[in-house]
């Protein structure tokens, strides 16, 4: 239901190697509320699945995503854009139909 880059698998991966409490967690991504646009994205790294949450896995990163949050990031694509003018994490989101500059914010 979403897709992760390579680039962003990779970016993934190198934060669970620096991070030893994050080596075995899975990645949380979900939508709260807020930002500019009404929406925003938040990624963590957990080991708690709950039971209304869903597992993805795609270039070797687990992705767990709750419910709720599924219905407005479903078909998602993350990236990772780096260098000097990267941006970092970019969420790709056909359900927004309006983004805020920062990217880390939408709306449906």
């Amino acid at each position: 239901m979403i897709q992760i880059s390579t680039s962003a698998a990779k970016r993934i991966t190198e934060l669970k190697t620096e991070d030893p409490h994050a080596k075995d967690k899975m990645l949380r991504v979900s939508v709260t509320r807020g930002g500019c646009s009404g929406y925003s994205y938040k990624m963590d790294f957990d080991l708690q699945k709950n039971e209304t949450d869903r597992i993805f896995e795609d270039h070797g990163v687990q992705v767990v995503i709750d419910s709720k949050s599924l219905l407005y990031i479903a078909g998602m694509t993350l990236d990772f854009e780096g260098g000097l003018n990267g941006k970092g994490f970019v969420f790709s989101n056909p359900n927004a139909n309006k983004t805020c500059g920062c990217g880390t914010s939408f709306a449906i």
